[in-house]
């Protein structure tokens, strides 16, 4: 289950109601800077940019891939441990705005993760320390540490484990694993 925030509106669905929750200001200024990280290929630049303008935690040696999207209004929700990786095209949310009501939910992803490309990660949700998520996942839940998931609806692959689990590493780094068999299997 999702840990996010519900907020009912009258009239109009909450999409056209945004500028009630978040100042315009905030969202024009967002969208510029998440616009060059997005583009920039300095790894240093784009953790900068979700640093200093955007307020997110992102820990050391975290990567961004080209064209990776946080969320625009708010990206202060997100929070990123060291080492990790997101994948090129990514989608990370802290919110829904829906007919009668909006959402909103922190996203915490641990270190030493590995997010594939073509992700979208909804708000609520928190990814443990050494989780892999194959490419093209929508994560709706919860992923455990040391744990591998993919797919739309999500599927758990593998079962995190107590301790450095080392077939994690080798699913990253393109071992003969899980992972590998992901690529060469899209039905799993």
């Amino acid at each position: 289950m999702r840990k996010t925030q519900r907020y009912p509106v009258q009239g109009p669905n909450s999409l056209w109601q945004i500028y009630r929750t978040v100042s315009v200001w905030k969202g024009i200024r967002n969208f510029i800077f998440i616009q060059m990280a997005r583009y920039s290929p300095s790894l240093r630049l784009k953790n900068w940019i979700y640093r200093r303008i955007l307020g997110m935690k992102v820990g050391e040696n975290t990567a961004f891939g080209l064209m990776a999207m946080v969320d625009v209004f708010f990206p202060e929700r997100i929070s990123i441990g060291s080492n990790t990786i997101i994948g090129y095209n990514t989608t990370i949310l802290a919110h829904e705005y829906l007919i009668h009501e909006y959402r909103l939910g922190d996203v915490v992803i641990g270190s030493n993760v590995m997010i594939g490309a073509n992700t979208t990660i909804l708000p609520g949700v928190t990814i443990g320390d050494y989780a892999v998520v194959g490419a093209g996942t929508v994560v709706t839940r919860d992923v455990a540490a040391h744990s591998f998931v993919a797919g739309n609806p999500m599927r758990v692959i593998r079962e995190g484990k107590d301790g450095r689990d080392e077939d994690a590493g080798a699913a990253s780094t393109g071992g003969s694993d899980d992972a590998t068999v992901l690529l060469s299997h899209p039905e799993l």
